[in-house]
């Protein structure tokens, strides 16, 4: 039995509404860390590090789906609760549209820029081919990179988180089958790893399409639309914050690398890439509430449910609350098995990485709270105030951080330098969600 957006939540109905899509976020982040378990033993260290040192600027150009799906379904969640569902079909259809659209230009531009990026990352000349391949086999496939997180978030508004969970698997079985295949069987290396990786998201923009240009989804499906600005400028002032996560922890990690050279060589680069792939896993769990939750809470803010948001606020933190204590735990001890998976085969490798998981792991304890108090500010429509917390928590802190304490603690500096800045981000959070309680009428 579905549980619609209008309901009155429960622990247990937002537990069982967004279930589905946390462990679609685990699981595409699981599916993710086979990609790099399978590079790693089967191509060697320095592939690799290549992979690492090329994904964030990839992920540059990939962080229009994110900001598209979030405030978009943000836009078209809250529409829906103001009663106006053919409006919000027809933004809905037109923003998937643009959306492709813009991420085929940016396909066409990025395939030319990857090789001087890399140079600029400092790839040396063991990593410098593997980045170009691995780089511009996945543009090829951006557009269905950023369809793909967008339908994520449009499923959620139409109320079919469960669906999207379902694709969300066939996607990944597809890309794991895929790498065995590619990267184990036929030896294709970092080409293979790409071409699983880029088919499996083919795989899972496929099937949502299908859903939506069919009339038996009531909520959401592809209608006739016309090119109007004013959503188009809503939507990216929504999902500006989650644009701004992306692309600052892109740009980030690219800091990060450029530090970890300097400290540690591509060994370094090595330990930070497998500290993101176990990070995927375990703020996995704190995205894929926030993704689910914000439909909710954009339709009641709508719907003028002053009392609703409330109670979503007070539960989302108790449940938080709950569940950074377990994820933290669950790091501290997984911490040298975690690394073992990638690096058994060199010992100092190991030894690094299980001590920079340790204390990575500390920042899952606050993460939780401002990745939910940067969405909650999206879901009620608000782009300034999210994108301001997400500004602070994923860039300026970090970067400050990244400079600074590795000139008190050298190379664990490096490793605590997300635990420092979410620390100083939840003051950032508290603040807004204060000044703002009036305004929403949520506390």
């Amino acid at each position: 039995m579905n549980i619609g957006l209008s309901e009155h939540f429960t622990y247990k109905k937002l537990i069982k509404f967004t279930i589905p899509t946390i462990v679609m976020m685990i699981f595409t982040s699981i599916y993710g860390v086979v990609d790099g378990i399978f590079v790693s033993n089967c191509v060697g260290s320095d592939a690799f590090a290549a992979v690492n040192l090329i994904m964030p600027a990839i992920m540059i150009l990939g962080t229009l789906g994110f900001m598209m799906g979030t405030g978009g379904s943000a836009l078209v969640s809250k529409t829906i609760g103001e009663g106006d569902n053919k409006k919000a079909n027809r933004y809905f259809s037109m923003l998937i549209y643009i959306l492709a659209i813009i991420g085929f230009v940016l396909t066409i531009v990025g395939v030319f820029l990857v090789e001087p990026m890399a140079k600029i990352l400092r790839a040396d000349e063991n990593m410098l081919q593997d980045c170009v391949t691995y780089g511009r086999t996945l543009l090829i496939f951006l557009v269905p990179f950023c369809l793909q997180n967008a339908f994520q978030s449009f499923l959620i508004v139409a109320e079919k988180p469960t669906f999207g969970l379902i694709i969300s698997i066939i996607s990944g079985v597809s890309n794991m089958l895929l790498d065995y295949l590619l990267i184990y069987v036929f030896k294709m290396g970092v080409l293979g790893a790409a071409l699983a990786t880029g088919i499996s998201q083919v795989i899972g923009v496929i099937i949502p399409i299908v859903y939506f240009a069919s009339k038996k989804n009531n909520i959401l499906q592809f209608t006739k639309t016309k090119f109007e600005l004013k959503p188009i400028l809503q939507s990216c002032a929504n999902g500006s914050s989650e644009m701004l996560t992306n692309l600052s922890m892109s740009l980030v990690n690219i800091l990060f690398n450029a530090q970890l050279m300097k400290y540690a060589g591509s060994d370094g680069v090595v330990a930070f890439g497998i500290i993101m792939y176990v990070g995927f896993i375990f703020s996995g769990t704190y995205i894929g509430y926030s993704v689910g939750t914000a439909p909710i809470i954009g339709y009641h803010y709508g719907a003028g449910n002053k009392d609703e948001l409330k109670n979503l606020l007070k539960r989302s933190f108790i449940l938080i609350g709950v569940t950074s204590l377990v994820m933290t735990g669950l790091a501290e001890i997984l911490s040298r098995l975690l690394a073992s998976i990638f690096v058994s085969y060199d010992v100092g490798l190991l030894n690094m990485t299980t001590n920079a998981i340790r204390l990575f792991s500390i920042s899952y304890l606050i993460s939780g709270f401002n990745m939910f108090s940067s969405s909650f500010f999206t879901a009620l429509n608000n782009g300034f105030v999210s994108a301001a917390i997400s500004f602070f928590r994923t860039l300026v802190f970090q970067v400050i951080m990244i400079f600074l304490l590795p000139t008190i603690w050298g190379i664990n500096g490096i490793w605590l330098a997300v635990a420092v800045a979410e620390v100083l981000s939840l003051f950032v959070s508290v603040m807004f969600l204060v000044k703002n309680r009036k305004k929403y009428k949520y506390a």
